[in-house]
């Protein structure tokens, strides 16, 4: 495994979800027509990943903390866009931060890896700045979890 800089990585997304919640049931969805909209103008993806709740227990009689893992949540991802309101893919961010619905997610890193997910938009926010700023936007996803307990689905590269 050699580490490499995030330079090449792409975001797709989707309004349809998969068929199963494996690599086959999303690379079947993201090779389907219509194709999902490449989002373009990322200046920054931030991160994804599962995290577990914290719990302990403090038995008087040892005095000890023990600890356990507890719920786990599939995470938040922050992205940073340069604005562009004739992007397809921020064009379907946007119309997703007004859904309650689940939008379907591809990360590609440039080595080919992949990553798939379920999540919500929560937001989609235009920041204008100073004279010498790009226009930007912001978006934030909550990657979701089915009711079988499957989130993030990876698919890497051999």
């Amino acid at each position: 495994m050699t580490v490499r800089t995030s330079a090449g990585t792409t975001l797709k997304v989707t309004a349809s979800a998969p068929a199963t919640f494996d690599t086959s049931g999303y690379n079947t969805l993201f090779t389907a027509s219509p194709v999902p909209a490449t989002v373009g103008e990322i200046t920054d993806l931030g991160e994804f990943g599962r995290e577990f709740a914290l719990v302990t227990h403090n038995p008087v009689g040892t005095r000890g903390t023990q600890k356990f893992k507890g719920s786990f949540n599939e995470g938040t991802m922050s992205l940073s866009l340069g604005l562009d309101t004739d992007d397809a893919g921020q064009i379907v961010m946007k119309a997703a931060s007004l859904s309650d619905d689940n939008y379907s997610f591809m990360v590609t890193t440039q080595n080919g890896d992949r990553y798939f997910f379920q999540a919500k938009v929560m937001s989609f926010k235009v920041g204008v700045g100073s004279v010498d700023s790009i226009t930007t936007a912001t978006c934030t996803l909550e990657l979701t979890t089915n009711s079988a307990g499957v989130g993030i689905v990876e698919s890497l590269a051999a």
